[in-house]
């Protein structure tokens, strides 16, 4: 079995763990709301989601998942820190863990190093675990400003395993996205996919992940084979 010498689990944090698109898509309304832009639905503003906060605003600015080449720096980073202030507000109000999530990381916790490898802001993080219960349980986490590249980059993967002085192969990476696909591939490293999640509407399986998941308590007859 693939995965018998596993000693460190490091997951994906939206779409993953917990359903952040609500706090999002408030936060993306009311930074549009502040520059006199019309509102996105949910549905629009989902489909944007996973490549960090500066691609989401970007996207949010353009109204489409292709950002429009004519905005500029100044622009952006305006609108970012109105997002930013605006999300501060209202980062865990609907936001929540998928189903099994809790249970199954509570399981994990003691058998496995865990780490958390997102593309969210480090400072986001805690607040939102606190908020859904999951405080504690991870040994790291690794934000989009911890280091100086991000998924679908391999580096924070990497990071990951020799802080916890792990070969890539002792070492699983579990996501929803390409971005965590891509860097457990280019680092070398077993991954497992979730079917649900923000893929922007691409079956996960499409990146050829070890395996892929439709329960995230699945995981544990996986390590457990």
């Amino acid at each position: 079995m693939q995965f018998q010498n596993t000693k460190a689990l490091f997951f994906d944090f939206d779409g993953t763990l917990v359903d952040s698109v609500p706090d999002l898509a408030l936060a993306v309304n009311n930074m549009l709301d502040v520059l006199g832009k019309a509102a996105f639905s949910v549905n629009d503003i989902r489909s944007w989601v996973g490549n960090g906060p500066e691609l989401l605003v970007a996207r949010a600015l353009s109204g489409s998942a292709t950002p429009d080449k004519r905005i500029t720096p100044t622009e952006l980073n305006h609108a970012l820190t109105v997002f930013t202030q605006c999300y501060e507000k209202n980062m865990c109000v609907n936001t929540m863990l998928y189903p099994c999530v809790k249970e199954t990381i509570r399981t994990l916790h003691g058998q496995y190093a865990m780490a958390i490898i997102t593309n969210k802001p480090h400072r986001f993080v805690e607040p939102i675990l606190s908020g859904v219960g999951l405080s504690g349980l991870f040994d790291l986490i690794i934000g989009s400003d911890t280091l100086p590249e991000r998924k679908p980059q391999p580096e924070p993967l990497l990071f990951a395993a020799r802080h916890f002085d792990l070969s890539v192969h002792q070492c699983v990476m579990v996501g929803d996205s390409k971005n965590d696909i891509l860097a457990a591939k280019s680092a070398g490293m077993p991954s497992v996919g979730v079917s649900y999640g923000y893929n922007y509407g691409v079956p996960i399986s499409q990146y050829e992940p070890d395996y892929v998941v439709n329960d995230f308590s699945a995981l544990l007859t996986l390590l457990s084979e």
